[in-house]
């Protein structure tokens, strides 16, 4: 029976909420997921999960035992995806649809051959390939709002490409692997989100990614260990992105994506559309330059005034403005992005507003942690490896 979704980017930080969300939903899952040299795929999947186990047991067969995906290893820098034959044979079997969310969060590629081109555009080609092999008809892509470029709209979630120029390589290949997907022949329903920045868990703060607002953090916590309090300010943070005090950004928390994406899957209804997933009210990126600079003196381990190695704001300022080339196209003012679909499938659901107290609550949360490397991996039974684990689970879950 045709009754599970199969997943991409699992291990990814908005893969992982999909998964388990979809899981406590009492959905059957499987998930596509590469191995490490040390860590089987589905051991990476098992210790993901692991935190959710007893809200998974209750979800379960009965028998206590938390409810779980089945794990195919696969990696999609593959022609064939690196999938044996008996994998390929139990999705089309088992698979009625496919939520592609891997993705390249890489801002610039030497070539075409490497990064962000490599998943986001090669990827996906291979992945329609695997659809159109075992049967997938149904697809839900999970795109992103800065396919608009350097539009200053508004941007309507009917459009895509109109002639936009690019901030950078990540946007241009999103927009090439959206266009596939909506080409691509065989496909009876295509289902598309678009979430804007992603940040951190709502309630939590938890996040196991340090783009975007953390790429800022980081670099400013970094910095700020050469310097002595006071030596910065958010206001000269902005000025060093090129910013004024009007420009906003729509970050979104990882949770709420991950509830609306799920929704929207499991109601056939709201199926076939595209659905922008940005926030109702956007983020001033003077408050949040704001946060960064209290943050990381709150927070961070600064200088001593009588530390030989101290060095002054001038020379924290020169060093952010040369770090932070990269990321100023990025740290644009968002257009108003249209939210008419979103609106009408999940208006129930309204995005969590991500205000100063929000975000210091996710700076914090990164700084102690170091920016995951405090995070500690969770210690469990070693899974075995392959396909023939999980289907028995899976016989006895049936």
């Amino acid at each position: 029976m045709r009754d599970f979704c199969l997943l991409t980017g699992a291990t990814g930080m908005l893969g992982g909420y999909l998964l388990r969300d979809g899981l406590l939903s009492g959905d059957r899952m499987a998930a596509l997921v590469r191995d490490h040299r040390r860590v089987s795929a589905a051991q990476r999947v098992a210790d993901l999960l692991s935190p959710y186990d007893s809200s998974l047991a209750r979800t379960g067969t009965g028998d206590g035992r938390p409810r779980r995906p089945v794990v195919l290893s696969c990696d999609l820098a593959q022609d064939d995806l690196d999938l044996d034959s008996r994998s390929i044979d139990w999705i089309a079997n088992h698979c009625h649809s496919i939520i592609h969310n891997a993705a390249s969060l890489q801002f610039y590629g030497a070539d075409r051959r490497g990064e962000p081109w490599q998943t986001n555009v090669d990827g996906t080609r291979r992945i329609l390939k695997l659809c159109q092999a075992t049967g997938i008809r149904r697809m839900h892509y999970v795109s992103t709002a800065y396919v608009c470029g350097l539009r200053s709209g508004p941007i309507m979630e009917a459009e895509l490409d109109v002639g936009q120029t690019w901030g950078n390589d990540y946007e241009r290949s999103k927009l090439e692997s959206e266009q596939m997907v909506r080409e691509a022949g065989g496909l009876k329903s295509l289902t598309v989100y678009r979430p804007a920045i992603i940040i951190g868990d709502s309630k939590t703060c938890e996040t196991t990614a340090y783009h975007g607002f953390y790429s800022i953090l980081k670099l400013a916590h970094t910095l700020v260990s050469r310097v002595e309090l006071g030596a910065t300010s958010g206001g000269e943070l902005a000025s060093i992105l090129g910013l004024g005090r009007g420009e906003s950004k729509h970050l979104v928390p990882v949770d709420w994506v991950s509830s609306v994406i799920t929704h929207v899957r499991r109601n056939p209804r709201f199926h076939g559309r595209t659905y922008h997933l940005t926030a109702e009210r956007p983020t001033l990126v003077s408050e949040m330059a704001s946060v960064i600079q209290e943050a990381v003196e709150r927070y961070s381990q600064l200088a001593g005034r009588d530390d030989p190695t101290r060095l002054d704001g001038d020379w924290i300022a020169n060093a952010f403005r040369e770090q932070m080339s990269v990321y100023r196209s990025y740290w644009r003012d968002d257009p108003v992005f249209d939210q008419r679909n979103t609106q009408w499938a999940a208006g129930h659901l309204p995005c969590p507003v991500v205000d100063r107290d929000m975000l210091m609550r996710m700076a914090r949360w990164a700084i102690t942690s170091r920016f995951g490397r405090a995070v500690q991996p969770v210690l469990r039974p070693p899974v075995t490896h392959g396909v023939n684990l999980t289907m028995c689970n899976l016989e006895v879950q049936s």
